[in-house]
């Protein structure tokens, strides 16, 4: 794949870029600021981008406000977030946009190159790769306002799998259930959250995310 990588360490800039290169993957671009990013992309949009969410000048945000907008203006390119934090208004944001080509992954809980990589080539090929922590922490961000809130643990459990992009198969592995158990907790998400009369991937993902979008109460 295309890549460009965003990413203010000079040291794990260049380590991504030599791990990518390494995997036969072309890496156009890598840049240490959000500004540099949008222009590189709007030059030569790639297949995914790679993006911290802070980074220069306040670092607060400015990776995470570029990743919405290259998802709005190259539909084409898709976004791994990749970062220490969980920004929750423009991660809700970016997650209830297309399912297809997103993902949001903390550097501190990816403990292998392996783990990375399959994340990479499935957002690259239209997945999604979403870390369960990040998804725990915007279901209890928007539990207060929204039908999540509906939810028992074992389907919120079964809830930040689907975020991760996971089949019904792949959860009742993960969760040590029957496959028909993870098909009765999947129904009862979809009823609780209104869902039961759409179809495709999106209720999969984006439908139970964009109720996240809706800000907690007080």
């Amino acid at each position: 794949m295309r890549v460009m990588i965003a990413e203010d360490s000079a040291l794990l800039r260049e380590g991504l870029v030599r791990l990518l290169a390494d995997e036969g993957h072309e890496v156009t671009a890598a840049v240490g600021n959000a500004d540099a990013l949008l222009a590189a992309v709007a030059a030569d949009p790639p297949d995914i981008v790679v993006v911290d969410v802070r980074m220069p000048p306040s670092h607060t945000d400015e990776g995470l406000r570029a990743a919405l907008r290259i998802r709005e203006r190259h539909s084409g390119t898709a976004v791994l977030v990749l970062s220490q934090y969980v920004e929750g208004r423009y991660a809700t944001e970016l997650l209830s946009g297309s399912s297809e080509g997103v993902g949001y992954l903390l550097k501190d809980r990816v403990m292998q190159v392996e783990e990375f990589l399959d994340a990479l080539e499935r957002v690259g090929s239209g997945g999604t790769a979403f870390d369960p922590e990040v998804v725990r922490r915007l279901l209890a961000r928007g539990a207060r306002t929204d039908p999540l809130h509906r939810l028992t643990p074992r389907e919120r459990d079964v809830l930040a799998l689907m975020a991760q992009g996971c089949t019904n198969a792949a959860i009742a592995r993960r969760l040590y259930v029957s496959l028909s158990a993870v098909e009765k907790h999947t129904n009862a998400i979809f009823d609780k959250l209104g869902l039961t009369g759409t179809t495709g991937y999106s209720r999969r993902v984006l439908a139970v995310l964009r109720h996240l979008s809706a800000p907690a109460e007080g």
